[in-house]
């Protein structure tokens, strides 16, 4: 559940692609203070700026200006052991799950990387076991997987196994950048559940990146609305739904009827 320890923070930063008349503003002067333990959501359409953003935070991207702080310290990444401390307490899921893993590498070793990853010293037995219970939490036998290969299991098997890497990886900070954007409704539902079950049970902090107001709210403790690079509202999910105070919010908004319900996603 969200705490009061805030784990990452940005100050104005803003990130321009191009020079002169050719020049971007895609991320305008944007701040924030995301907690241990929430679930905040970004939502935009195309080119709000918020994959740039999110890039942004996992520090894929360098911000023109402006400056990111991880658990209260200015964020260090220059120096590659740098980057490497601060990647071992992210973890991104994409939207195309197909990209996201090696397609020669069988699901048993895609798991088993994950072990190796974190430096752990176990048995044979003991990956097993390790192994199973990450396929049981995201509702999968490992049994039936393990020796398939990813283009032999439809997109909702893998962005659940994608889910099940994070929770053998267990970081700190969770990037979903539309992860349901490619599959089903039931598989949609499943997902955000899974989503919800991470921060529930691990104590997560999860940045859901989504085009889809409805989405953010059914799942978000806060939300960002971007528009054109800005963020031009924030605040709890239910004020900002209930209470819209922006034009482009009640736009949103107004493209899913009576958002503020109960939702059956299935």
């Amino acid at each position: 559940m969200k705490t009061n320890e805030v784990l990452i923070s940005g100050k104005h930063l803003t990130k321009v692609f191009g020079y002169g008349k050719h020049k971007t503003t895609a991320v305008d002067d944007v701040s924030f203070e995301f907690h241990k333990g929430e679930i905040i959501s970004i939502v935009g359409e195309s080119g709000s700026g918020k994959t740039t953003l999110a890039k942004m935070i996992m520090g894929l991207l360098k911000e023109s200006s402006g400056s990111i702080s991880y658990m209260g310290k200015p964020r260090q990444l220059k120096r590659h052991a740098d980057r490497k401390k601060y990647w071992k307490h992210i973890q991104a899921i994409f939207q195309d799950p197909f990209s996201s893993f090696n397609q020669f590498y069988k699901v048993e070793k895609l798991l088993l990387d994950c072990i190796r990853l974190q430096g752990l010293k176990l048995s044979k037995e003991e990956q097993l076991q390790k192994m199973k219970e990450a396929c049981s939490f995201v509702n999968l036998k490992y049994e039936e997987l393990h020796n398939k290969y990813p283009f032999e299991l439809s997109g909702g098997q893998m962005q659940r196994l994608m889910i099940a890497r994070i929770f053998m990886l267990h970081p700190q900070l969770l990037i979903a950048d539309e992860p349901t954007s490619m599959v089903d409704a039931c598989s949609r539902s499943t997902i955000l559940d899974m989503l919800l079950k991470l921060r529930d049970e691990n104590g997560m902090t999860i940045i859901f990146i989504t085009h889809d107001v409805g989405l953010a709210y059914y799942v978000s403790d806060t939300l960002y609305i971007m528009e054109r690079g800005k963020v031009v509202e924030s605040g709890p999910a239910e004020d900002v739904i209930i209470h819209p105070q922006h034009p482009y919010t009640r736009q949103l908004i107004s493209d899913v009827p009576k958002v503020h319900e109960a939702w059956d996603l299935s």
